[in-house]
């Protein structure tokens, strides 16, 4: 089995195969956190898409730390490419933004019903709270690794996190009272 420097290294001299290792081994990371980010499903086949192009065209630029890391803040910029340039194109064609949740499509991205329910209240969050939250609890990274990803001090990785739990327990509430109230 290769080690990631090597995988790196076979990439960087544009081997397929170990492209294709790199793909399998970190697909469904980037679709897990595409999907948490707000990006509607039918879009993350373009996020997948677009983050592996930009990793593949410059994975020379890659130079040491976490590649994991490394494929978040690509995932990251790609999703807010992507939101500014559908933003942009509704603008253009007068339509207003309209979100719709729905039950279908969800069980591939989480592991728990439950989770599904914390990703609406996610979403109705500012993504400085929201961000770490995802990455600490969905993903399992640690303070200095969101703290890379999302090129923040630890100090502030924590403190976000303490505000974002008092945030998403409180929308959370509200979210499961109204559930109760409208679903009996």
């Amino acid at each position: 089995m290769l080690n990631e420097e090597q995988l790196i290294k076979m990439v960087e001299e544009r081997d397929e195969s170990a492209f294709k290792i790199l793909l399998d081994q970190y697909k469904r990371v980037v679709e897990r956190f595409a999907f948490q980010l707000g990006v509607r499903p039918e879009y993350i086949p373009n996020i997948v898409q677009e983050t592996f192009i930009t990793l593949y065209r410059k994975i020379n630029l890659y130079r040491s730390g976490k590649l994991s890391m490394w494929i978040y803040r690509i995932t990251l910029k790609v999703t807010k490419e992507h939101v500014r340039k559908l933003k942009k194109e509704q603008k253009i064609e007068g339509k207003a933004i309209h979100i719709r949740h729905s039950e279908q499509g969800y069980g591939y991205y989480f592991e728990k019903e439950e989770h599904a329910l914390i990703h609406d209240c996610l979403q109705k969050m500012d993504q400085k709270y929201s961000l770490p939250l995802i990455l600490s609890y969905f993903h399992d990274q640690s303070y200095e690794d969101i703290g890379t990803v999302l090129k923040l001090k630890t100090s502030i990785v924590e403190t976000r996190l303490h505000r974002a739990k008092k945030l998403l327990m409180k929308e959370y509430e509200n979210k499961d009272v109204r559930e109760v109230f409208l679903h009996g």
